[in-house]
Order: structure tokens, then sequence, then C-alpha cells
């Protein structure tokens, strides 16, 4: 709880604060999530993982100061870096480490070009799917999901992880000036979510994991705790690409 506590603390202050504050800030948990990536895949080379976890924090810092076209081809060069380190699993490396530095570059452009309330919201769908997911699965039990790879994960569980992060978008719709289509895209963003952290269980069970570090007090690592972020940020920023939803919070 007092882990817990401490990460929502930061967290809130980072969101309020925005701008260089806020990059940093995910630019340091982008760095740390691919350092336990790469000690999970190459668990042999600990120097690799930190150069590499290193490289993909600067990356991710500065592909937000660059116009896209420079910044892209920045975010794609840890993975690049990291094919030609690694001994194994270089597959595994080569696609989260993609997924974790556009989940970072998707998280500093929804606050820097969409504002506070948005990133709140994005923060909060996770979130809630997360809880709310976890709270319904143990009170209602019932059908595993995949027990293979999430032998706790239940189908009423991620249902409800649904209708709670639709709910969050309603919520938002009403009392903003969105589109009820919030309520729609909410529950897709929640989906995504339960992607990546299913993405993140399914990798670590395969490597013979429990956790991606103990970095945190009780949690893990922060590959464990970010990993719905990771599904959510880079399905938003694919989906301001495409969709024609009004994205205005007032």
């Amino acid at each position: 709880m007092g882990s817990g506590l401490v990460m929502v603390l930061i967290g809130i202050w980072g969101i309020w604060a925005g701008g260089d504050i806020f990059h940093v800030l995910v630019a340091i948990i982008c760095g740390l999530m691919v350092w336990e990536l790469v000690r999970i895949v190459s668990p042999d080379q600990p120097g690799v993982a930190l150069q590499l976890g290193g490289v993909s924090g600067v990356a991710t810092l500065l592909a937000v100061y660059l116009p896209t076209g420079f910044a892209l081809p920045l975010l794609l060069a840890p993975c690049m870096v990291g094919l030609g380190q690694l001994k194994q699993n270089r597959s595994t490396y080569m696609i989260f480490t993609l997924l974790v530095l556009m989940a970072g570059f998707g998280m500093m452009n929804v606050r820097d070009d969409l504002g506070f309330g948005w990133m709140v919201w994005l923060v909060l769908v996770v979130v809630v799917t997360d809880v709310v997911g976890y709270f319904a699965g143990r009170m209602i039990g019932g059908p595993k999901f995949w027990p293979r790879v999430s032998p706790k994960k239940t189908w009423a569980g991620t249902v409800a992880g649904w209708i709670g992060a639709g709910v969050v978008g309603a919520l938002f719709a009403i009392n903003t000036g969105a589109s009820l289509q919030l309520i729609g895209v909410s529950i897709a963003v929640s989906m995504a979510s339960q992607m990546g952290d299913i993405a993140e269980s399914a990798m670590k069970r395969r490597m013979g994991v429990k956790d991606s570090s103990s970095l945190i007090p009780g949690h893990g690592g922060v590959l464990d705790r970010f990993d719905g972020m990771l599904g959510a940020s880079v399905f938003f920023l694919m989906l301001g690409q495409v969709a024609a939803f009004q994205w205005s919070l007032t």
C-alpha cells in the first residue's frame, strides 16, 4: 500500500505538472522498463541491460522535442541496437521495446497536445479496468479467460473491466464537451490495456519469471505495473491518426 501510494502521488504530480517534468518522468519509466525487459530475455547480460535501458530513456526524451519525422527513427534505434547486442530472444526484445517506446511517446503527446484532462481520462480507464476487473473476478469467478497465461484472470473480470471503462467514458462525456462516442472509445482502450497486460504475462511465463524485477516493494517491477498503460497508450496513439473522433474536453 505504501509503494502504491507513492506511485500514485508521483503520477498525479507528473501529470499535473506536464511539460519537461512529465517528459523526464516518462523517459525514466521507459528506460527502466527496457532495462527490466533485457534482464528477462537475456539475464546473463546485465551490462547490456543497463546500456539499452539508458539508450531507450534518452531516445524517448529526445523524441518528444523533435519533429515527428525525426522522432520516429530515434524511437526505433534502441530496437535495432538491441538486435545487434543481445545473444537470445531478440524478437521478443524488439517487439516489447518498440511497444514501450511508442507508448511513452504516445503518453507525452497526449499530455502535450490534448491536455491534462485527456491524460487523466487515459490513466483512469486503465486503472478502473484493472481494479474493477480484479475485484469482479475474485467475487464472481467463473470461466477463466486464458488459464495457461494468466490463471487468475476470468471472463467475468475481463468484461467487468470493460463496463468500468465505459462508465468512466460516460462520466467524462456527460461532464465535458466530449462526444458520447467516448464510451465506446473507453471500452476499446480498456481492451487494449488488457492486451498489454496479457502480452506481458505471456512473455514472463515463457521466460520463466514471476516479476519483471523487484524495484517496487510489493508490486514487482515497473513493467508489471505499466503493462496495461503500454497497450492503452499505443492504441490511443494509433487511434488519433485514423479516427475522426473529436478530441476536446471543455
